[in-house]
């Protein structure tokens, strides 16, 4: 792995590569800072040790110190976060053995664990960080009414252990076209079967806590272990979210009901229809995932919308966006690419930056982590040789945990 140098002073403009992966003393330099947080800082410098953002400000005020080795770029962000995706789980050559983001053979099996499946070496992981994609929330695909979990990683790593950050994060399931099953009578094969199965599998996990507490300490009194019932209690409980992928008005409207019902944390993910039920969204409080502005508008996504990331941000309901799940090779879109688009139509730019950083890091939890540059977050950063979201610009390095994943030579 290659790591990206500026040696000399501040006004440095060459870069050299040097091999490294362990996380370096930094000196962050750009034309432009973007905190996210707070305002853009012109003529800045963000200050890096052991992995952590120690300091940050106007280069005239803040001074590195001596032998610090620097990045130079023209703008500064941090680290961008896809808020979902299936990457690591869905490999790029679109062969059997890269495919484990979705088993068949049940319609819910919230059991299955993203952790055990998660490939960190995925040449799709290394394709997404030279965008300067940092972390992502990835997992089962959104293929079964519940296919499985989800786990959020940094796009840095050998192995599952050392990329993650949240190794159970969401429970995926989805309403829709995408999870009705195929063939004269198999199931479900219609709206009204998936919302009836998915109640029938969380009253049986509700049963099955409620077995649970009543045995207390008494082994003989205790139900077998089910791992299927035990993953919706968790979800029951409100340790994990059930993320449900929905399109449609009525799936969405569909979804919200549920979660009153059961009285679970959800969260909404595509929602290319949202724009018809705002105020219920608005009203539920629940964030939405919005689904890849680029993505073709067909089957459940035919009345989406590109200007729908700009209602949600008027509507002031919690978003973000979302590289999502193509079903075909390389399996994956680049987020920012998407936000590009959406800030096109109607959204802005700082809107859309926030949106795949601090934004994201709030949907998925990880804020006091990423998200922004602030001191004592992980030195996670996007170096760009331009405004991100023009498409001549290109990333010219990446920085995760102090550590320079990705060098673009200028």
């Amino acid at each position: 792995m290659s790591a990206l140098i500026c040696l000399g002073a501040r006004a440095c403009g060459v870069f050299v590569l040097a091999a490294s992966v362990i996380a370096q003393d930094l000196a962050v330099f750009g034309k432009r800072v973007h905190t996210v947080s707070g305002a853009v800082i012109e003529n800045g410098v963000v200050l890096v040790k052991g992995g952590k953002i120690v300091a940050l400000g106007p280069m005239t005020e803040l001074e590195p110190p001596i032998g610090m080795r620097t990045l130079t770029a023209d703008v500064v962000t941090p680290g961008l976060i896809d808020a979902h995706c299936v990457i690591g789980l869905a490999g790029y050559l679109n062969q059997p053995q890269d495919q484990d983001q979705h088993d068949p053979a049940a319609p819910i099996q919230p059991e299955l664990r993203a952790l055990d499946a998660y490939n960190a070496r995925e040449r799709l992981i290394e394709w997404v960080r030279e965008f300067g994609v940092t972390t992502i929330h990835t997992g089962h695909a959104p293929l079964a009414l519940i296919s499985g979990d989800t786990l959020i990683a940094k796009t840095r790593g050998d192995t599952v252990d050392e990329a993650v950050l949240v190794p159970r994060a969401m429970v995926a399931a989805t309403l829709g076209s995408d999870s009705r099953a195929e063939g004269k009578g198999k199931s479900p094969g219609t709206a009204g079967k998936q919302l009836a199965l998915l109640r029938e599998a969380l009253i049986g996990a509700d049963e099955h806590r409620r077995t649970l507490a009543a045995a207390g300490d008494d082994a003989t009194k205790r139900p077998d272990r089910d791992l299927r019932k035990e993953a919706l209690v968790d979800v029951l409980e409100g340790r994990v979210p059930l993320l449900v992928t929905a399109h449609r008005h009525q799936d969405i409207s569909s979804a919200l009901r549920l979660a009153r019902e059961f009285g679970f944390k959800l969260v909404l993910d595509g929602a290319a229809e949202a724009y018809v039920v705002l105020d219920e969204l608005s009203a539920a409080h629940v964030p939405v995932i919005a689904h890849p502005p680029m993505a073709r508008f067909v089957e459940d996504l035919q009345n989406a919308s590109r200007t729908t990331p700009k209602q949600l941000f008027d509507a002031k309901i919690p978003f973000a966006f979302q590289s999502g799940y193509e079903s075909y090779v390389p399996k994956t879109r680049v987020v920012l690419y998407e936000a590009a688009i959406a800030a096109a139509h109607g959204l802005g730019r700082d809107a859309a930056l926030r949106a795949i950083t601090l934004d994201a890091a709030r949907v998925l939890g990880i804020d006091a982590r990423v998200g922004s540059l602030e001191v004592g977050k992980d030195a996670d950063f996007a170096l760009y040789d331009g405004d991100p979201f023009e498409y001549t610009t290109h990333c010219v390095a990446t920085v995760i945990d102090g550590v320079v994943v990705f060098a673009g030579l200028r």
